[in-house]
């Protein structure tokens, strides 16, 4: 599966995704989901492996174990890949994966896919992380203050990280907005120092 250099609405591929492995990779899968209009699909598949792999202990190991074959993971991909819904093109994907010892990128693969698709949307995509899961209400007033503050719609990708204490943590490609309760106790403790 190799990554070639097609077009979005006539313009280049992410040609700054493409510079790294994983980027690479997803443009292929983007590529080929593009062609068969199924770029949703996709990345709803991609979304389900992505939480399979964050809630079992045992499919990441399959993901990252250097000691499992590249037989033995594309078997379990496949196995992994019926009961979670992956469409046949995404399940395809993850075998060429497997076959290539690459199922560790998978996290920076769905990254960098979900950017391709938010860009194909006319979106922008947000990495939003938080203390504790977010509710619907506000993850619809989140979104809704970054349209606000951005100009355009945005798509969230959640994720929770304790250490944060409370507040978020927003990426929107290299910009950040850092408003945890962690960075402030560390901003204060830094200024009471002197």
């Amino acid at each position: 599966m190799e990554a070639s250099g097609g077009n979005i609405s006539g313009g280049n591929v992410g040609g700054d995704i493409q510079a790294s492995l994983a980027g690479r990779y997803a443009v292929a899968l983007f590529e080929l989901a593009r062609d068969a209009k199924a770029i949703d699909i996709a990345e709803r598949s991609l979304l389900r492996v992505r939480d399979a792999v964050a809630q079992s202990d045992d499919f990441r190991r399959l993901t990252t174990s250097p000691v499992i074959s590249r037989a033995q993971a594309g078997r379990a991909v496949k196995a992994a890949a019926e009961p979670l819904g992956v469409d046949a093109t995404t399940a395809n994907f993850l075998g060429v994966l497997a076959a290539n010892r690459r199922l560790a990128e998978l996290p920076k693969i769905v990254r960098a896919f979900r950017t391709l698709a938010s860009r194909h949307r006319g979106e922008t995509n947000a990495e939003v992380t938080s203390a504790h899961p977010l509710t619907d209400d506000q993850v619809t007033e989140l979104k809704q203050q970054l349209r606000l503050r951005l100009g355009r719609e945005v798509s969230v990708d959640l994720a929770v990280n304790p250490e944060l204490l409370g507040g978020l943590v927003v990426r929107i490609g290299s910009q950040m907005i850092d408003s945890s309760i962690r960075t402030r106790l560390n901003t204060l403790a830094n200024q009471m120092k002197g």
